[in-house]
């Protein structure tokens, strides 16, 4: 009896594996972005989550999401929008990369403008993405032109909006790629390309 209550809870546990779908990371570039980058990146989005990786067809970036407020830049959140709801059925997150500057409006822990509303109301940032949600937007636009780092910082930036899109939030582990940029750069440098134990039990 034992025997067979364990036999059909090896095959429950088969027929399970078996049934869960691999998931799809689409690559959606804006403009000219180096082809050699975006192989890059798909090859640390495999390492890193295990997702098949799949790179769409470069596009213009939308002048629906173009404003010129403290400077010329394009509204991440209303990219985001456009990459959901363009998004193929075959992909389960969409990433847009872009050179282009990106911005958002940053919020308090209420919802509303931080202070000074002035700064804040035209953010520029890295990267943004839904949490959870289908669809994340990176720029380099804000990476410097330093070749030694500029890589490096890409991948992670990446890694941490797609991260976003499958639920986790900003990670205290000061090692951790989901750590908060705090408005910085150099945050960004001190973080590995990797995600703590903690954020990957979450994600499993």
């Amino acid at each position: 009896m034992l025997r067979k209550l364990l036999q059909i809870s090896i095959l429950t546990v088969c027929i399970s594996c078996s049934g869960r779908q691999e998931k799809n990371i689409g690559i959606q570039p804006y403009g000219k972005i180096d082809k050699s980058l975006v192989d890059t990146l798909g090859a640390t989005i495999k390492n890193v989550y295990n997702f098949k990786v799949s790179v769409l067809e470069s596009k213009a970036i939308p002048k629906s999401t173009f404003i010129n407020v403290k400077s010329p830049r394009y509204r991440a959140d209303k990219i985001l929008k456009l990459l959901r709801n363009e998004k193929p059925d075959s992909i389960h997150h969409i990433l847009g990369l872009t050179n282009k500057d990106i911005s958002t409006t940053k919020k308090d822990a209420l919802g509303n403008t931080r202070k000074p509303e002035k700064k804040y109301k035209d953010w520029g940032v890295f990267g943004l993405g839904y949490c959870p949600g289908a669809s994340c937007i990176v720029s380099t636009y804000r990476f410097k032109n330093n070749t030694l780092k500029f890589v490096d910082r890409f991948k992670k930036i990446c890694i941490h909006e797609i991260g976003h899109n499958l639920g986790l939030k900003h990670c205290p582990n000061e090692s951790c790629v989901m750590r908060d940029a705090a408005e910085s750069i150099k945050t960004i440098d001190l973080v590995e390309l990797n995600l703590c134990d903690a954020c990957r039990l979450k994600i499993k």
